[in-house]
């Protein structure tokens, strides 16, 4: 006896058998995706928009709107400033302040990240080793990056004191004579570089030494067998395998340091004589730091930090870019 469906006898088709039809619809219905609502996605979203809208588009916003009006602080008030397009970041760009700030802002930056990298990358393949007391000593590194700013620039303006410093006395003790740390056109921004430097190493530290836990171990066993020694398997391991967490951890050092003005505010105001004043200082100085806010090219400053942040990040994606595609 057959199946009027199948044609087959049922015995042949098992109990648990579907018919062919039976099989096709339920096929049918398991290869469609279940339809989702919309707005579950968008609900999903929402937040992320709304944070971004608030915090940086519109912000951003504003602080174009600043730079191309003539802010004043009646002008803030009764809500009527001067449309002046261009004409700030013109002013800025010919200021005299303008080359001294942007060198300033070179030297303080690349130096301040450079340092950093190089000894936060030392210690963490020092710390990789993790010898007996390897986790006490990253967690006192890290002292420097918990404490408040005001606390560690108010504690390096004590140091570099040039009449009672704890650094001009241990000079003193070697011979050397008074250094004006940061009263010296000559050694302001070294200082503040310093300064920062030290401030920037528990970062560099933390984020490296998470990128070495990735490299596996059996890499450094074959290079030891192969009679390589510790330099050799840094450079031809170590490093490499460590150059996408090293581009992301200079990318941020370098916008971080990019907008630093607390350390510097605090240590020099920017000075003596421009001697130690960046974009960022130039910038705050302007819209708060004389008694005479003028917010317009204080925002024009600020966008042109934003710009070379920008472009930064730019180079950092077509770098990552043409990595992926080797």
């Amino acid at each position: 006896m057959t199946s009027p469906s199948t044609g087959a006898p049922p015995a042949l088709r098992g109990p648990g058998r579907p018919e062919a039809g039976e099989r096709t619809a339920g096929h049918r219905r398991l290869a469609r995706p279940p339809k989702r609502p919309r707005w579950t996605a968008a609900a999903f979203l929402a937040p992320l928009i709304v944070y971004l809208l608030a915090f940086y588009a519109y912000p951003l916003y504003r602080n174009i709107e600043l730079s191309v009006h003539d802010y004043t602080p009646r002008a803030f008030v009764r809500g009527d400033p001067e449309f002046t397009g261009p004409a700030n970041y013109l002013a800025v760009v010919s200021d005299a302040t303008f080359l001294r700030a942007l060198g300033n802002t070179a030297l303080f930056t690349l130096g301040s990240i450079a340092v950093q990298y190089a000894l936060g990358l030392a210690l963490a393949v020092f710390f990789h080793r993790n010898f007996r007391l390897s986790a006490v000593l990253r967690a006192m590194f890290l002292v420097p990056w918990l404490l408040p700013l005001i606390v560690s620039a108010s504690t390096w303006s004590w140091m570099l004191n040039s009449e009672n410093g704890i650094v001009n006395a241990a000079l003193q003790a070697f011979g050397i004579g008074q250094i004006n740390w940061l009263t010296s056109p000559d050694t302001s921004l070294l200082s503040v570089t310093i300064a920062n430097i030290w401030l920037g190493i528990p970062f560099n530290l933390v984020i490296l030494y998470a990128g070495l836990q990735s490299v596996p171990a059996d890499l450094y066993e074959a290079a030891g067998l192969d009679g390589a020694n510790a330099w050799q398997r840094f450079w031809r391991i170590t490093f490499p395998l460590l150059r996408p967490v090293s581009a992301i951890t200079l990318l941020l050092g370098l916008v971080y340091t990019l907008k630093v003005v607390d350390i510097i505010w605090i240590m020099t105001r920017g000075g003596p004589a421009d001697a130690s004043t960046t974009l960022a200082i130039w910038s705050y100085r302007e819209a708060f730091g004389t008694g005479q806010p003028d917010f317009s090219p204080a925002a024009a400053v600020g966008n042109l930090l934003i710009l070379i942040a920008f472009a930064a990040g730019l180079v950092h994606v077509h770098l990552r870019r043409k990595e992926d595609h080797r």
